[in-house]
């Protein structure tokens, strides 16, 4: 009997360990730096997001946070990329394929860390902005007042602000 009930209990470790390994696998975690479950041309993005974190001494795993990331037709009109959460899918960053399709690098790289800024580090808007009328970060909500500037001289500051925890 005990016998019997050992090899139930090791075969279900099995079963039970293995599904582990997949699920691992399927979230990317055997290999640190690759995102599964976010569109091929999302993943430098993704990959810089970490590295400016780093950068500045801070760890971040968007793999490991089960962050998800697709270019798809967002409905809404003015709605360029979007973070939404649900039970299946509590972290997805959404893009905008018409924006995406005609946007430069460095738009591409405003949006993706926008809405991981959102998703990842929990910022909200911020529609704060210089004497000059600049947006201050790049989490603006676009429905203020303030310009967006997000150029190469610009974008290190804006960056640095993105990953400063507010109080």
């Amino acid at each position: 009997m005990k016998t019997k009930m050992r090899r139930t209990w090791l075969l279900a470790g099995l079963v039970l360990g293995s599904c582990q390994v997949e699920l691992d696998n399927f979230f990317g975690k055997q290999n640190p730096g690759t995102y599964p479950n976010v569109d091929e041309a999302l993943r430098p993005y993704f990959q810089r997001f970490e590295a400016e974190a780093a950068a500045r001494g801070l760890t971040v795993d968007l793999a490991d946070a089960y962050i998800t990331g697709y270019i798809s037709d967002i409905p809404e009109n003015q709605v360029i990329g979007q973070c939404s959460y649900s039970s299946n899918d509590p972290h997805r960053v959404t893009i905008d394929k018409p924006f995406w399709n005609q946007a430069s690098d460095l738009e591409r790289e405003f949006v993706v860390f926008h809405e991981l800024g959102h998703c990842y580090l929990a910022r909200v808007h911020d529609e704060s902005m210089d004497a000059r009328g600049i947006c201050l970060s790049i989490m603006r909500s676009g429905t203020g007042a303030c310009r967006d500037v997000y150029n190469a001289a610009s974008r290190s500051g804006l960056i640095q602000e993105l990953f400063t925890e507010k109080d």
